[in-house]
């Protein structure tokens, strides 16, 4: 029916069938044909035939109104969905808990600067309620965290941009050696139930004989650093994180020799975003650098 309201639409502008055929680069009778079953579809007569050349009835002069409004929002329709499109609009991306942390700020200021016309909504969350949003489409993009080798479920696309290690942090004026037994029955500062790390220790932990205590379950990656350099137990965080950060908190890593635990990080999105598409691929070249500076 689009191109029966553009032929109606053109029969106005140019004033004639013959000219808007001209337009249209059609014959006089296929445009006539066109509007013909516009008029067939909608049950009612558009054009005054019994005047040369015809005009527009009162009731084609209002469907004309509404032909040109459809024709505007397809057309805004398929600039959404071209990648060729100046990108604009929402870009909303999901990052899981343990990479929401400052070193986005410069990414994320990237494409403040780069796209003028695409606001960015950051949400942070466990990597699996990530996954769940993606495949609900409230997420156009999802940076996370899979144990290597892994990828999203299906029909999620993933692609690996860089791996971390997981490293065991203590105080820093604590001297525990980098055995199990040292750590069995230690206070823990850890992500809240749900999160793989956690899960992954602390079944590695099980499988060895040796047990753990939570004391703090927070998402927030600073505070888990801050708990650990002040005393209150033992933490989980990824290496970049730590060598960025710990320096300046007082803490010192225990590394169990048999304890290698390594992540992929990972964009993760449910398939083409059309004319945001450029959008989400410069974020993930800046963020794919940034990893691995």
């Amino acid at each position: 029916m689009l191109e029966d309201l553009n032929a109606l639409v053109e029969f106005a502008a140019a004033g004639s069938v013959a000219r808007a055929a001209d337009r249209l680069y059609r014959t006089p009778s296929a445009v006539t044909r066109q509007i013909q079953r516009l008029e067939g579809a909608l049950g009612a007569t558009l054009l005054n035939r019994t005047v040369k050349p015809p005009r527009l009835t009162p009731l084609g002069a209002r469907v004309l109104e509404q032909a040109r409004d459809l024709l505007a929002r397809a057309e805004a329709l398929q600039a959404i969905a071209s990648p060729a499109t100046e990108p604009s609009g929402l870009l909303r991306v999901g990052v899981a808990h343990a990479l929401a942390d400052g070193a986005l700020a410069g990414p994320v200021g990237m494409l403040r600067e780069r796209f003028p016309k695409v606001r960015l909504r950051l949400i942070s969350e466990l990597t699996a309620e990530l996954f769940e949003r993606l495949r609900a489409g409230e997420l156009d993009v999802a940076v996370a965290l899979l144990p290597e080798g892994q990828s999203a479920p299906s029909p999620l696309e993933t692609k690996v941009i860089s791996t971390d290690r997981m490293l065991i942090v203590q105080p820093k004026d604590q001297c525990l050696k980098p055995t199990w037994p040292q750590l069995d029955g230690k206070q823990w500062v850890l992500n809240p139930p749900g999160c793989m790390l956690r899960a992954t220790l602390l079944d590695t932990m099980r499988k060895v004989g040796v047990s753990a205590t939570v004391g703090a379950e927070v998402h927030n990656m600073h505070l888990q650093l801050s708990l650990v350099a002040s005393g209150y137990g033992l933490g989980l965080l990824p290496e970049r994180f730590i060598r960025r950060e710990g320096k300046n908190r007082a803490v010192r890593i225990v590394e169990p020799k048999d304890f290698d635990l390594r992540m992929a990080i990972a964009v993760v999105r449910a398939g083409s975003l059309g004319a945001l598409e450029r959008t989400a691929t410069d974020f993930e070249r800046e963020l794919s650098a940034l990893l691995v500076s």
